[in-house]
């Protein structure tokens, strides 16, 4: 972990940190794979809504992904690329119901639940290691997708 020392931050920490940030890269990809699976098969009365919807979600998480495994290696570690992996890691399970547009929003809820959920435990974990980088889009991400659930919610009629 040669990036600890620049960056100000232990080596224990970069390593706790990234082993937690690589469970979270996992949980976004199959995220991201679920998602991308609703929108090529979505059907039905709103496919309008929900192709659209669901390209727009895509996007973002494989932009989040990208940044998650930067921060990876940023504080020294190397992120994981294997989908087997990231079946092992993930809380989030690959989706087969991929047609219907309530199940996919309500996947899309539930996989929401899980990041958020791992993001609020690295917040813990980089504020007490001082890490300021990740602690800062740990949170950046939880303001923004806590908009989407209720968006996301508002279509399911909750």
């Amino acid at each position: 972990m040669k990036n600890a020392n620049i960056i100000g931050l232990s080596e224990t920490n970069c390593n706790k940190i990234s082993e937690k940030l690589n469970q979270l890269l996992a949980n976004y990809s199959v995220f991201y794979q679920n998602t991308r699976g609703a929108h090529w098969n979505i059907k039905g009365n709103d496919f309008f809504t929900l192709h659209p919807k669901f390209e727009e979600l895509y996007n973002n998480l494989v932009l989040k992904i990208d940044e998650i495994a930067e921060r990876i290696l940023t504080l020294g570690a190397t992120p994981h690329h294997n989908y087997s992996d990231y079946l092992t890691l993930s809380t989030i399970k690959e989706s087969k119901e991929v047609s219907d547009g309530s199940k996919c929003v309500e996947n899309i809820l539930a996989s929401f639940k899980i990041v958020i959920d791992l993001q609020r435990e690295l917040l813990d974990i980089t504020e007490e290691a001082g890490d300021e980088g990740t602690n800062s889009q740990m949170s950046d991400y939880i303001t923004e997708q806590e908009k989407e659930v209720w968006m996301y919610n508002s279509y399911l009629g909750k």
